[in-house]
C-alpha cells in the first residue's frame, strides 16, 4: 500500500496542497485526506497493536487505484469523442453544386441557402439536409446513423448532409444548412460531451 499511497497518490497530495494554498477544496484534497487518514490509522494500529489489529491499508490503496482508473477512463473517453468530432467535421463537404436556371455552379457550402437546389453526383457526399426532388439512389448514412446498409432514396425522401450518394444523380432541395443541419446538431452534442 505504501507505493500506491505515496508514489501513485503523489498527484493527489500536490493538487490537494495547491487547493489548500488557494483556500479552496477539490476532489484531490478529499482523496488525499481520506486515504492518508486510512493509511495513518493503519500504521498507528499496526505499531501499537501488532499485525492482528484491523488495518485499512487496502482501503487507501483501493481508493487511489479506483480514482486513477476513473480518470484514465475519462481521458480515454474524451480522446475518443474528440476523434469522433474530427471525423464529423471531415464529413461536411466544402462546396456544393447549386443548380440555378439549369446551370451548375460550384458554391462554397457557407453560401448555400435554404431553398437552393443542389446536384449530388454518385460517390460524393450530400452537402446539405434536404428533400430529393429528382433521382433514385442508395445513400450510405452509416457514419451518421449507424445503419450499416445503404438506404434507398427517391423523390420525396429526405437526405442528411454528410451521407454518401452511392450510384444515382440526385437533385436535392435544401432544407437546412450550417448550424441548422443534422450534422451540426450531432457535432454540438459531441462537443458538449467533451466539455462536460
Amino acid at each position: 500500500a505504501t507505493p500506491v499511497q505515496f508514489v501513485c497518490g503523489a498527484r493527489f497530495y500536490r493538487a490537494g496542497w495547491n487547493a489548500v494554498k488557494a483556500k479552496s477544496g477539490n476532489m484531490d484534497l478529499l482523496v488525499a485526506i481520506g486515504t492518508s487518514a486510512a493509511y495513518g490509522l493503519s500504521v498507528f494500529l499496526w505499531l501499537t497493536q501488532g499485525s492482528h489489529a484491523h488495518l485499512y491499508f487496502e482501503a487507501s490503496a483501493a481508493v487511489i487505484s479506483l480514482v486513477l482508473l476513473g480518470r484514465w477512463l475519462e481521458v480515454r473517453a474524451k480522446r475518443q469523442t474528440t476523434d469522433a468530432i474530427r471525423a464529423l467535421q471531415a464529413l461536411r463537404p466544402e462546396v456544393a453544386l447549386v443548380l440555378k436556371e439549369g446551370v451548375e455552379t460550384e458554391t462554397p457550402i457557407a453560401r448555400v441557402k435554404v431553398g437552393d437546389v443542389v446536384l449530388v453526383r454518385p460517390g460524393s457526399r450530400v452537402p446539405v439536409d434536404g428533400v430529393v426532388l429528382e433521382g433514385q439512389t442508395h445513400v450510405d448514412e452509416s457514419l451518421l446513423t449507424g445503419e450499416s446498409l445503404p438506404v434507398a432514396k427517391q423523390a420525396g425522401d429526405t437526405v442528411t448532409g454528410g451521407s454518401v450518394n452511392a450510384e444515382g444523380v440526385l437533385k436535392v432541395e435544401t432544407r437546412a444548412v450550417g448550424i441548422q443541419s443534422q450534422l451540426a446538431h450531432i457535432w454540438r452534442i459531441a462537443v458538449f460531451r467533451v466539455l462536460v
